[in-house]
């Protein structure tokens, strides 16, 4: 199962670093700035969080660290819905 969690992670950076590159292509305002760098931070923060998570053993610290997963995903959707 980790594996498989791993390998969509990858998938949908891959996707996500394609999609950045073309919105690179043109300016962005300060506010899509500050916007793109508070998703880059909270993306390599999940990503740290899951790597966690596939090495934890106790249910209690698995509990705290797929609660955090849960709220580092609900703020990296909140900061896509306010994307053009």
């Amino acid at each position: 199962m980790a594996r498989g969690w791993e390998s969509k992670s990858v998938e949908a950076q891959q996707a996500e670093a394609s999609e950045s590159s073309r919105q690179s292509k043109r300016p962005l305002s300060p506010e899509q700035q500050a916007r793109q760098r508070q998703t880059d931070e909270l993306q390599l923060a999940r990503t740290r969080v899951v790597h966690q998570l596939e090495s934890a053993s106790n249910p209690r610290h698995r509990q705290m660290l797929e609660e955090s997963l849960k709220e580092l995903e609900r703020r990296i959707e909140n900061l896509r819905s306010l994307e053009p």
